[in-house]
This record gives C-alpha cells, sequence and structure tokens, in this order.
C-alpha cells in the first residue's frame, strides 16, 4: 500500500497554514525576498508614474487646446456645397462649416464711441464648435459669442448688446451697415486670443453679400439686386476629431488639391517625448525584472536545497507533488502580495513628493506623477505571474525530492 494520501483527504486549509507557518519561522529569509522585490517594483512604479504623469499632462494640454487640432485651409478656393457635406462627413473630421472669403471675415464692433474693436475678426459657428466648447451656440443672426479679447475692449458681459458694423463702397460712395447682436457667452482667452465674435453661417454670408455690393434684408439694406442663394464657399473652418486624426485629413485635402496648415509640429513633438520615454523604461524595466527574476530563483532554489529534509518528510507524511507544488506557490503569492503592497506605499510616498515639489512650476491640477487603477491592476498581474513563474522553477527542483530523503536523516 502507497504511504501517501490523495489531495483530496487533507484538511482544507492546511496547505496555507502550512505555508504562512514556515514563512514566519523563517522569516529572515522571507523579508530577504521581500525587499528584494519592493527594491525593483517601487522605482518601476515611481518610473512609470513619472513617465505617464508627463506624458498624460502634455496630452491633456494638447487635447484642451482645440487649436491644435484645426486644419486651416489656406488661399481662397471655390467649393460647392456637395463638396462641403462629404468633407463635414469624414471620419477624421470633428467639427467643419463653410467660410466666405477671408476680406469679409472681418468686421468693426462698437458698443459705445469709447469702447470698441476694430477689424475684428467674425467667425461662423454651429453646433459642436471646439472653440465654444460648452457655450451657448449663437441660434439667430442677432445673437453672437465673443472673445475675451473683444469682450474687454467693448466692456460688456454675457446678455449685452453691442453693433456690428460693415462697410462697403459702391459708385464711389461708401455705404454702411450695421446689426445689433446680443452676447451668449465668452470665450476663455486660452482658446482664442484675438478679438473676435462667433457669428451664425448666414450673418457671415450676408455680410458678404452686402460687401458684393447686393441688398442685404438681414441688414436692412435694400439697395442693389437680390443676393443669389449661395451655393459656393471659399473653404471651411476645419477641425480634426482627434490629435491622430490631423495628419490624415491634411493628406487628404493634400491628395485634393489643398494646401493646409495644421499643428502636427506639437503633435509629432509629445508623440516623440512619448517613444523616448517608453524605450528609457522599457530598457531599466527589463533590466530590473531580469535581475529580479534571477535573485528570486537563486533564491527559491537555495530556499528549496535548504529544506529538502523539510520537503522530503512533507512527502512522507502523505503530500503529493502537486501539494508541494501549491505550498511553494502560495509562498511565493504571499512573498509577492506583501512586497506589491510596500511598494504601493512607497510609489504614493514617492509620487506625492514629485509632485508637490515637481508640480509646483506647472499649472492648477497639473501632475508630473500619475497611475490610473488599470495601471495598478497590470502590475499586480505581472509581479504575480512573475512570482508565479519563478515559484514554478523552484517547484520542479522540488518535485525531484523523495520521501526516503527523509529516511537517511534518521
Amino acid at each position: 500500500m502507497s504511504s501517501t494520501l490523495p489531495d483530496s483527504r487533507l484538511p482544507r486549509g492546511l496547505l496555507i497554514q502550512m505555508a504562512f507557518r514556515d514563512l514566519i519561522h523563517d522569516r529572515k529569509v522571507a523579508l530577504c525576498i521581500i525587499f528584494s522585490l519592493i527594491a525593483v517594483i517601487a522605482p518601476l512604479l515611481l518610473l512609470f508614474g513619472l513617465k505617464n504623469g508627463v506624458v498624460s499632462q502634455l496630452r491633456h494640454e494638447l487635447l484642451d487646446d482645440p487649436q491644435i487640432r484645426e486644419v486651416r485651409m489656406t488661399g481662397n478656393g471655390n467649393y460647392d456645397l456637395p463638396w462641403l457635406t462629404t468633407l463635414a462627413a469624414r471620419p477624421e473630421v470633428g467639427f467643419s462649416i463653410p467660410l466666405t472669403r477671408s476680406l469679409n471675415t472681418q468686421a468693426d464692433l462698437v458698443r459705445d464711441s469709447r469702447h470698441f474693436a476694430a477689424n475684428a475678426e467674425v467667425i461662423p459657428t454651429g453646433k459642436g464648435d471646439p472653440l465654444l466648447g460648452n457655450l451657448a451656440i449663437p441660434q439667430q443672426a442677432t445673437q453672437a459669442v465673443l472673445s475675451a479679447s473683444a469682450a474687454r475692449r467693448l466692456d460688456v458681459k454675457v446678455n449685452d448688446s453691442f453693433r456690428l458694423l460693415v462697410n462697403r463702397k459702391i459708385d464711389g460712395v461708401n455705404q454702411k451697415a450695421q446689426i445689433a447682436l446680443t452676447v451668449t457667452g465668452i470665450v476663455d482667452e486660452a482658446k482664442f486670443a484675438r478679438p473676435g465674435v462667433f457669428v451664425t453661417l448666414p450673418l457671415l454670408v450676408a455680410l458678404e453679400d452686402y460687401r458684393d455690393g447686393f441688398q442685404v434684408p438681414l441688414l436692412a439694406v435694400s439697395e442693389g439686386q437680390l443676393a443669389p442663394e449661395r451655393e459656393r464657399f471659399s473653404r471651411a473652418r476645419l477641425y480634426a476629431r482627434s490629435l491622430d486624426d490631423v495628419a490624415p485629413l491634411a493628406r487628404w485635402l493634400e491628395e485634393n488639391h489643398i494646401e493646409s496648415v495644421t499643428q502636427s509640429a506639437r503633435i509629432d513633438a509629445v508623440r516623440a517625448i512619448d517613444s523616448v520615454l517608453g524605450i528609457i523604461f522599457a530598457v531599466i524595466a527589463w533590466i530590473s525584472v531580469s535581475g529580479c527574476i534571477a535573485s528570486l530563483v537563486g533564491a527559491f532554489i537555495a530556499n528549496i536545497d535548504r529544506k529538502r529534509k523539510d520537503m522530503a518528510v512533507l512527502r512522507l507524511l502523505g503530500f503529493r507533488r502537486r501539494a508541494v507544488t501549491v505550498f511553494i506557490m502560495i509562498q511565493a503569492l504571499c512573498l509577492t502580495g506583501v512586497a506589491f503592497g510596500v511598494g504601493l506605499i512607497l510609489y504614493f510616498l514617492g509620487s506625492a513628493l514629485f509632485n508637490r515639489l515637481l508640480g509646483s512650476s506647472l499649472p492648477d491640477r497639473a501632475f508630473v506623477c500619475h497611475l490610473d487603477a488599470a495601471h495598478f491592476a497590470t502590475a499586480l498581474v505581472s509581479v504575480l505571474l512573475v512570482a508565479l513563474g519563478v515559484a514554478g522553477i523552484g517547484a520542479i527542483r522540488a518535485l525531484k525530492i523523495e520521501p526516503a530523503e527523509s529516511l537517511r536523516e534518521i
């Protein structure tokens, strides 16, 4: 009859209890293994936190600046509405609205004789305008959103009124038209620094029609011929859906023989920083992890060789090969769990110190060291997998121990 017992007949929790008691009894070796793990886990978490924090901050600044996603069509073209509709429907486009000729996108803004903004930009806007964000979009031709610079010059706030003046010259006679507008919002200066007014597209078209000498009911001008229905525009005010869509959208325009200007240099700079930091982190991480694995393999094998007699006694008492393997795995998970927990505490202390010392020169809410919950979960799973792999190597050596070895010591 075999002297070993089936694993199913072992008392529940016996392996876990014995693994814990053995670690406590051999605490000096256990602490050495824990400290070697902490020496790798804590610096790697801090390093990856710095990399993620710096790159995330740069990307956050880019995303917060919608002008980075602007694809500016240069020159004055002649595009019909079907083509502009096709452009707006492209998957790379986040916002698109037709534009009139460049000379017709300026006007004077006046509140009174002391408060005015000469030659302010007149910009068409609509639903989804990235520059306006959560501001109230003008729904009528008599509504407008001002830039912070224009609002400051006019000394107006939301719900105040001002006048938009436009000039033209017909048959040597200078003429002037105006329309009263109500302020529905003010764009932050960080998003648009120049004096400007965001209006509905019909109002912008009316300004161009007026300069072209047509009669414009919207501006209460009845002189001249009635303007034809607008079917063609000079270009489009265009924004990509995301940072990654800027380059493909610019390439599509180039394929259609349309020149454009983008902020691709700034986007590429952030990507380059991300790539360089990624390479640096990968090299340091691989060196650290390789050294840690080698150290752990040596520690586990040396510990198992030191406990050959104990392992043999366990086998003699009825623990099968699988039970011995599980015993080693439990100890590996316990040591790794404790090391990861201590490493996590050291990471939070280190990241708080970095954010306080290095983040003092950054804007509010900025950080230089940051990890999300998903990063912590990934790190924990990775560390546990490494520990199980190392424990597996030790278990292979432990499985070669025969029960008879314990009898030789008697």
